[in-house]
């Protein structure tokens, strides 16, 4: 490690040790990330691992009457929804948009983490799963 990488750690340290709480998490200046992935770098022959990657999404399924081949497509498209949107109608809206493109209209979607339900689909096309914390239903009707 550089001698300049360990005066920005250092400092950090101690700006994190001379504030109350709040200031704590105090991190190393972003240069000094940089750097220090760049040894890690040279040092191992490979890049860091990343974070986690989009298909990491843990899905439980609750119910399903549809076939299984489009079910993992219903999970792959929520794991693409869930990175690159945050809020839950954004979600929604792109897993149903992408469904009507796919498989023809109407499709209707939900996603949140406390909701009920009651609904008339057509068969072989709902399905009613968990993406890690949060609950999508997914069905065609109309």
């Amino acid at each position: 490690m550089s001698d300049e990488l360990r005066r920005g750690i250092a400092g950090s340290a101690a700006v994190a040790a001379s504030h109350p709480a709040p200031y704590a998490a105090t991190r190393a200046p972003a240069d000094a990330d940089r750097r220090l992935a760049a040894s890690a770098t040279a040092a191992l022959g490979s890049p860091p691992p990343a974070t986690a990657s989009p298909t990491a999404h843990k899905i439980t399924l609750k119910s399903a009457d549809m076939k299984e081949e489009m079910q993992k497509e219903a999970f792959d498209i929520s794991r693409v929804a869930f990175e690159k949107h945050t809020m839950e109608k954004d979600i929604a809206e792109y897993i149903k948009k992408e469904f009507d493109k796919n498989h023809g209209p109407t499709w209707h979607c939900i996603v949140g983490r406390n909701f009920g339900s009651y609904v008339t689909h057509e068969t072989n096309y709902f399905v009613y799963f968990y993406i890690d914390s949060k609950a999508v239903l997914l069905f065609k009707s109309g």
